[in-house]
């Protein structure tokens, strides 16, 4: 039961992204009608199963979860690497892609990377309507810097557990010696 109020949450933090795009609307509305399913390989068994994740195009260019009555056959299938998803966590707080698999209706798939590619959410924009302009600056820089920071341990954290496992340490950022 939580996890679909947290897929019904995830969705409409999706639509909010999307509409406020109108060239990712544009490029979904084309796709009517069709379906995507994401499933996550691998996922742990220790942890709780995951809810049926699919979502139908609206003519509006957004998306809705089919919740429990998903198509048996979707036009396209994302599959997504969730073997370890604290390492998946990691990577995405890096700015790293998961390993995914994708199959079905290629011209849904590019439209699909397109969006991944080049849509972002704004939340200073959407703090500006709540804090106003100058708090929501102030948040957006302390966020960023924390991000930053955190995206900054996930490397280092990395570099340290792949030359634990003799694999190659990529060097710390920062001047090189002269």
């Amino acid at each position: 039961m939580l996890g679909n109020a947290a897929i019904e949450r995830l969705t409409l933090l999706t639509n909010h992204v999307l509409g406020s795009e109108p060239a990712a609307t544009q490029r979904l509305a084309a796709h009517t009608g069709r379906c995507i399913r994401f499933q996550f390989d691998g996922w742990p068994s220790l942890l709780p199963a995951l809810p049926s994740t699919t979502f139908r195009v609206t003519p509006a260019g957004l998306v809705e979860w089919c919740g429990d009555a998903p198509p048996a056959d979707p036009d396209l299938r994302v599959a997504i690497d969730a073997s370890n998803p604290a390492a998946a966590m990691a990577q995405a707080l890096a700015g790293t892609r998961p390993k995914v698999e994708v199959a079905g209706d290629a011209a849904f798939a590019a439209d699909l990377n397109w969006l991944f590619d080049n849509l972002r959410w704004d939340v200073q924009d959407d703090l500006e309507s709540v804090v106003g302009a100058a708090p929501a600056r102030e948040i957006a820089r302390v966020a960023g810097g924390v991000a930053a920071g955190l995206r900054q341990a996930v490397r280092t954290l990395d570099g340290l557990v792949n030359r634990g496992r003799g694999g190659p340490a990529e060097p710390p950022p920062g001047p090189s010696p002269q």
